[in-house]
């Protein structure tokens, strides 16, 4: 894997000036990624019970209520 030159010269300037290492960066927006995944993943298990629509029915559905 390899990271956009531009993103990644950033990356250094802002470890640069923050006296922070960038492998400090990168395992933070990973476990960013990772915890924002699993709220995402709670958030379909608790609707995972809910009704299910065609595409269809719902465009009928919003122009019957007149919001298309």
């Amino acid at each position: 894997m390899t990271i956009n030159d531009a993103i990644y010269m950033q990356l250094k300037r802002r470890a640069l000036e923050s006296g922070v290492p960038v492998s400090n960066y990168v395992e933070d927006a990973i476990k960013y990624q990772l915890l924002e995944d699993a709220e995402d993943i709670e958030a379909a298990r608790a609707r995972a019970d809910e009704p299910t629509y065609s595409f269809d029915e719902l465009v009928k559905e919003f122009k019957a209520e007149g919001l298309l």
